[in-house]
């Protein structure tokens, strides 16, 4: 069974950074497609940055560059750097993932989600 787990959460600053990250396990491909959403309370859920495992999606994160994503294939791991944050940033993030070939982009449906790890920021 899939098996997405976050973890990397809590309270900071502004201006600080925070590194989530998310151990996938069961997947039963070796090409997916992972992303990152956060839920703001009051907010839809929006995607933060997409990485598949053959490199496409915007690994770059947010436009003005503060977030990244980046994986570490061996071990199954993939992270969500966040730097310079903001309070806006604040909320319950989330990995989710996705398989069948294609550009990997925020926009697609994910089957696979983790629990969560929260992230509050400070002013």
């Amino acid at each position: 069974q899939v098996k997405l787990v976050e973890s990397g959460g809590g309270s900071v600053q502004s201006g600080d950074s925070l590194r989530l990250s998310c151990v996938a396990s069961e997947i039963p491909y070796s090409s997916y497609c992972m992303v990152w959403f956060r839920q703001s309370p009051g907010k839809e859920r929006e995607g933060v940055a997409a990485l598949g495992t053959d490199g496409s999606g915007s690994a770059g994160g947010t436009p003005d560059g503060r977030f990244t994503i980046s994986k570490d294939k061996a071990k199954n791991i993939w992270y969500l750097q966040m730097n310079n944050l903001k309070s806006e940033d604040g909320g319950m993030y989330y990995c989710a993932a996705t398989w069948g070939g294609g550009y990997c982009y925020t926009g697609r449906p994910f089957g696979h989600w983790g629990q969560g790890t929260q992230v509050t920021v400070s002013s």
